[in-house]
């Protein structure tokens, strides 16, 4: 049977473990050619560097190759519905990877093709960006034991997938954003479930003393997604408070990681002495995303016992 990642939710705790054992594996043994010119569809409908590199190279590293799909090539919904791209590409590839809009467009894809999909982001979720963040944490801190991780800013699909992400693994995670730019209230819901099961707490706030007070690591994002451009100067405005720069930092344990998952607009979420100072994690975390992709692709691709072999 096939599985997808579209979310967080869709993998166990044990599968989690289980990725990030082998994209340490792959790390440190990086020319594995075991997929044998299997193939991948990656869908783009927004602008990608880091996405498109590291799934492109990831496959090609593996033994496979990969074919990039831009906007203009199939107009999902469009040219023709996702239903028959989905039929079509299935008959030609071993798997789909697609970087959306809508979070419906990945679940329709995923539904109707019988290869494995990946969601490479979609207004919803970004659960690669997110196992790339906590495989990054797990590098620099060895365990997870009493963790806290503090987001500062929207609370949007990068945040949405570091909080599932953080519930799963039992872990605190504490938000810092303005009112109206709360998490999506269903991934709320689902992380508090999970949290109450495994006893991490969840928090949110608008006061970023509050959220950053013990992090042992301190995330931020860009304050305008792709898709919300003609909210850009309001948005500026009402996030202006929550930067992260050295006096918000101090707020966090001594020493904590300083995260963000690019691009960066630098001088406003974060300021350059942050992102580029001792703290920073920030490049190991862009290359950790072709690291923990590729353990994802071997999963969904059922090779992911064949690392060992190497």
């Amino acid at each position: 049977m096939k599985k997808d990642l579209l979310s967080i939710c869709d993998l166990s705790t044990a599968e989690i473990h289980a990725l990030f054992e082998c994209a340490g594996l792959i790390k440190r043994y990086p020319l594995q050619s075991i997929l044998n010119q299997q193939s991948m569809a990656m869908i783009f409908e927004k602008p990608s560097l880091r996405t498109r590199v590291t799934f492109e190279i990831g496959m090609v590293q593996l033994g496979g190759y990969a074919v990039y799909l831009q906007p203009v090539d199939i107009k999902l919904g469009e040219r023709e519905s996702v239903a028959d791209v989905a039929r079509n590409l299935e008959r030609w590839v071993d798997i789909v990877m697609a970087r959306t809009f809508r979070h419906s467009t990945i679940s329709e894809l995923a539904k109707h093709a019988k290869v494995p999909v990946i969601n490479a982001l979609s207004e919803l979720e970004h659960p690669c960006q997110a196992l790339a963040d906590f495989f990054t944490v797990l590098e620099h801190r060895k365990n997870f034991d009493g963790f806290k991780m503090a987001f500062v800013g929207d609370g949007n699909n990068v945040c949405n997938s570091l909080m599932l992400l953080s519930a799963k693994l039992g872990t605190n995670f504490a938000l810092a954003c303005p009112r109206r730019y709360e998490p999506d209230k269903s991934i709320v819901a689902q992380t508090k479930e999970i949290m109450r099961q495994n006893g991490a707490q969840l928090l949110i706030t608008e006061d970023i003393a509050q959220a950053l007070s013990d992090a042992d690591a301190v995330y931020t994002d860009v304050w305008v997604s792709m898709g919300q451009e003609e909210e850009t100067t309001r948005r500026k405005e009402i996030f202006s408070k929550y930067q992260l720069n050295k006096e918000v930092l101090k707020l966090a344990k001594p020493g904590a990681l300083v995260m963000h998952c690019l691009p960066a607009h630098r001088g406003e979420e974060i300021t350059d002495d942050v992102l580029d100072g001792p703290q920073s994690v920030v490049f190991d975390q862009a290359e950790n995303r072709l690291h923990v992709q590729k353990a994802i692709i071997l999963k969904l691709l059922n090779k992911d016992d064949k690392i060992k072999k190497y």
